[in-house]
């Protein structure tokens, strides 16, 4: 009995998988407005009603989508309660933390970076997933927020630097947006632009950089 349960629930997980994969190609290839939930379900494989009854509605996909690709695990482990991030927050060395930064975002950034500007463009074409946008800028900002405390706190920051005008250095640095504009628009290499953020991060940042 157990042995068919665990592989109804496999071959479950596998079929959510393949729908969110699904998505996840047709949101990039077509954008959110293009992509219908008989797309998905064709896609997939599956029917419709299996993507409704498995996510409800294309909003909540995105969310889905989004939240499992900032993660890269389906697992519900807060950022920064994550190893890396906790490992990165000890890191005595300004520049070295920074460093850590830059290159943890620039990993999150190649896999998300393309639907949060699906998520984007949704907002500023219709106002669907105006909150999902909003949460995800606030879910950012409360991380690189946390960064900054800390270099705050070894006195790192440069002379006058408020921690608002820090952590929105950090938000325009790190962005999707301009990491979707130097890699997808303009050509960099992801390690290009992990580089550029860095310097960008420890030149604005750093009382001595």
């Amino acid at each position: 009995m157990a042995n068919r349960i665990d592989g109804r629930r496999l071959r479950s997980q596998q079929t959510r998988r393949r729908m969110l994969d699904a998505a996840m190609k047709l949101f990039v290839q077509h954008g959110y407005g293009l992509t219908t939930i008989d797309s998905i379900a064709q896609e997939a494989g599956v029917a419709v009603q299996t993507i409704y009854f498995s996510f409800g509605n294309k909003e909540q996909i995105l969310k889905e989508l989004i939240d499992l690709h900032v993660a890269g695990d389906d697992d519900p482990v807060p950022t920064l309660e994550r190893p890396q991030v906790v490992e990165a927050l000890a890191i005595d060395d300004p520049r070295e933390q920074l460093r850590a930064l830059a290159a943890m975002t620039r990993v999150i950034n190649e896999r998300v970076a393309p639907l949060l500007e699906v998520l984007r463009n949704a907002v500023i074409c219709s106002g669907d997933g105006a909150d999902l946008w909003s949460t995800n800028k606030e879910q950012r900002r409360l991380v690189q927020r946390r960064f900054v405390e800390v270099l705050a706190a070894k006195g790192a920051l440069a002379e006058d630097l408020g921690t608002e005008h820090a952590v929105d250095v950090c938000y325009t640095v790190l962005g999707p947006e301009v990491y979707q504009l130097f890699v997808a628009e303009r050509g960099w290499s992801p390690e290009a632009w992990e580089s550029w953020a860095h310097q960008g991060l420890c030149s604005h940042l750093l009382a001595d950089h």
